[in-house]
């Protein structure tokens, strides 16, 4: 079982591998040290939570007292998502003005049982990308969206559990970018089987933070911060992630361990954040772009997708202004195959 009163935060930094070194993150975000020689990975850590989280939060407040003397400078340039690749990802969409603006972009209505359970599909866990690496695509007629959620890490999760047992096997919170690619979607969609083209490889913030590490703003098994998001160096949009959302993160997890088990790796995402106050932004494009057209503004003078050379950065923001996971800024890159 998962321990939710643990105080850890966490990152992976790049070595070659395909899952690099497991870093263990002061509380200030600003020292770090390895967290091996037994958990030399994330999904090491993951694969024995009971066992090795503890002993890494043992581990925390001898260095904590030392004043992290022994660590190293933390710079979020070598870091890889916290899990690089992952069993599964599966995303939901839990923020009710979020759906309502893109089922009315898609000319369709909101399914039907929204709000009776949770709206989940699965995504592509192979590759997961670093806060600093590009976003990439093929075409700018992809139409380049970006996506700021909070998403939580799992150990694992037997079949049936009760949304009880599932708070509790909730070991980390992260920060990402859902990247999408809306000129593709509703081609997709309209065959009838989900998204695979227009989802391309997620971005996460450098820092891995357990709910115990929250405190406060860990309430009702959400994030209770704002995340901001920034588009080109000016504000984009700064929603609360705890506000009008339809279903929490262990009602999420129940929902998806109805009939199978999850196996410790697993990222469940709430989807992108939204909230339904105009002055809180957005955390996508599309969204944006929904509003303007209500407010009556003419679709040749819409706000654009992303395009080559565009830069977004994500971060939520604690009480005292302090970054909780880091941030996620990246650039936009538009490569030709070949």
């Amino acid at each position: 079982m998962t321990m939710p009163f643990l105080d850890l935060r966490l990152a992976t930094r790049r070595n070659g591998s395909r899952d690099g070194e497991l870093m263990l993150v002061s509380p200030s975000g600003q020292r770090w040290l390895s967290a091996g020689p037994t958990v030399k990975t994330m999904q090491a850590l993951l694969d024995n939570w009971a066992l090795q989280a503890p002993e890494l939060e043992s581990r925390r407040r001898s260095l904590d007292a030392s004043g992290w003397n022994e660590g190293e400078t933390f710079d979020p340039d070598e870091c890889m998502a916290p899990l690089p690749r992952a069993y599964q990802w599966a995303d939901a969409s839990v923020y009710r003005n979020h759906a309502r603006l893109i089922y009315q972009w898609r000319n369709e209505p909101i399914p039907p049982r929204y709000e009776d359970e949770p709206l989940v599909y699965q995504g592509g866990s192979d590759g997961m990308i670093g806060p600093r690496e590009p976003i990439v695509a093929i075409d700018e007629a992809h139409l380049v969206d970006l996506e700021a959620e909070i998403a939580v890490i799992t150990t694992d999760v037997p079949m049936g559990v009760t949304i009880e047992q599932a708070a509790d096997r909730i070991a980390l919170v992260v920060l990402l970018n859902d990247v999408s690619l809306r000129g593709l979607i509703p081609g997709e969609l309209a065959k009838g089987f989900g998204f695979y083209q227009s989802k391309p490889a997620t971005s996460f913030a450098p820092v891995a933070v357990t709910p115990g590490a929250l405190g406060p703003a860990w309430k009702d098994c959400m994030l209770d911060l704002p995340v901001r998001i920034e588009l080109n160096g000016e504000r984009f949009g700064e929603p609360h992630a705890n506000s009008d959302v339809v279903f929490n993160f262990a009602q999420i997890i129940a929902h998806l361990a109805r009939t199978r088990c999850l196996v410790a790796g697993s990222i469940v995402g709430a989807g992108t954040i939204s909230n339904a106050d105009p002055e809180s932004g957005s955390a996508c494009i599309t969204e944006a772009r929904v509003r303007e057209q209500l407010s009556g503004v003419p679709l040749d003078r819409l706000r654009p997708y992303l395009r080559h050379g565009d830069r977004v950065r994500i971060c939520a923001m604690g009480p005292h202004g302090e970054h909780v996971f880091g941030a996620i800024d990246q650039q936009v890159v538009i490569h030709s195959p070949g």
